[in-house]
Formats: C-alpha cells, structure tokens, sequence
C-alpha cells in the first residue's frame, strides 16, 4: 500500500491515541465531579461543566453515563488532585495537573520525566507568579453577535471575549472566582457551551529557538502520555 498509507495510519492512530487520552481524562474529572457533589447534574456545577466537555469533544452518552454511575457505587476508587510545578530546559515553566489514585507512583513518574528532560520539580507555588488560572468557556458562534455578548456578560465576571473564526467558536474568560456564575449565566441563556473549564493561562513568556522548542516538547510529550496527568500547561511563546 505504500508510504502514503503507513503515513495516514499512523496519522489516523495518533488521532486515536489522543481521543482515548481525552476520554481517560473526562472520565476521570467526571468521577472527582461525583465524588465532590453527587451524580446528579442539576445539583452539582462541575459534573455539567464536564459532561458539556465530554459531549464536545463527541464522547459517548453510554461512556458519560457509566463514569457516572461508576463513581456513584461505593467502594469506587478515589483520585487526589495534585498539582507539579518546575522547569523545562531553557527556563520554560512547566505545570502539571494530576488525579490519581497513587500519589507515590505519581510523583515518582513526574519526577523523572524532569530529571530525564534536564528539567527541575520545583516547590508548591512556585509558579504563581507566571499563570493564572481562569474560567475558559467556548460556545458555538453559530447566531451569535460578539459585541452584543460581551455587553450581556459584563455583568456575570466576563473578563475577555475572543472570536475563532476558524473553528466558528466564541471564547470566554473569567477570574477564577467568577467561574460558576458564568457557568449559570450561559446556562440561563440557553447558549450553547462546547466546552468549560478552568484553566491556567501564561502571563509571560519564553521565547525558543526551532531547535530548544523540540527539545522541551519532547519532555512535555512525555508527562502529557502518563495517565495520571490531567492538564499540562507551558509558558513557551
């Protein structure tokens, strides 16, 4: 079949690969939903934030809806939340989200990849100063006016409003502490919400060289295929 087809298989398996990480990971956020607030959506925040997530990135209603159940039967696992803070190579800042049910197993696997990456885990807070986490929601543009928008959620923690025309998506940041009520003011308005979640955005930056950039993304790929890690943010420009 040639070269052409082993390229778009391998293609097609990394499309894969990256899928079932993504669905691993819902899965996950959707259980620690659970366990924090209950199976029950209407009553807990987090779980519709992350089932709206799910069901934008085309997760199955039945695989949805075992995680669910799943972290609603006693005698379930349970998942820490921790968070790694260190350095790439080349002064990159490097945070790492993780949920697991092996906190020895964890740290040990983070550890390493740093060690391995010419890296270094730093301390707890150490990285406060260069992200921010914040509430990023992307709905739908389809109908939607952006400058009318942004005037109806100034009043619900609407920080900043950004338009991807590629992807036809409007994208939405709030403070940390305003997530929810945003979460409740796009539910209120029946808006259609791809995906919410909150996220750690880089207030400064690192620039690389073509050759440095690889070399730190070659580490990041590695501590973005452990199980464990839930998000993994960087400051590269």
């Amino acid at each position: 079949m040639g070269r052409a087809f082993e390229k778009r298989k391998h293609q097609m398996f990394a499309r894969y690969d990256k899928m079932a990480k993504a669905f691993t990971r819902l899965g996950k956020e959707i259980a620690l939903a659970v366990k924090a607030s209950g199976p029950l959506p209407e009553n807990n925040p987090r779980l519709r934030a992350a089932m709206a997530t799910a069901k934008g990135v085309n997760m199955p209603k039945d695989r949805i809806e075992a995680a669910i159940k799943r972290a609603s039967e006693k005698g379930s696992g349970n998942f820490d939340e921790i968070v790694y803070e260190g350095y790439a190579p080349h002064g990159v800042a490097i945070l790492c989200e993780t949920a697991t049910d092996n906190t020895n197993r964890t740290v040990a696997n983070i550890r390493s990849y740093f060690a391995k990456g010419d890296g270094a885990l730093g301390k707890t807070g150490c990285l406060d100063f260069i992200f921010t986490r914040k509430g990023v929601f992307k709905l739908d543009a389809t109908g939607l006016n952006p400058d009318d928008l942004e005037l109806d959620l100034i009043d619900h923690g609407l920080d900043e409003l950004f338009t991807d025309d590629e992807d036809n998506q409007i994208i939405i940041h709030t403070a940390f502490t305003d997530y929810n009520l945003m979460q409740k003011a796009l539910e209120d308005k029946k808006l259609n919400v791809l995906s919410s979640e909150l996220e750690r955005l880089a207030n400064t930056f690192v620039e690389l060289t073509e050759e440095q950039e690889t070399e730190v993304m070659v580490m990041i790929d590695k501590m973005e295929q452990d199980d464990d890690v839930q998000k993994l943010y960087h400051n590269i420009k």
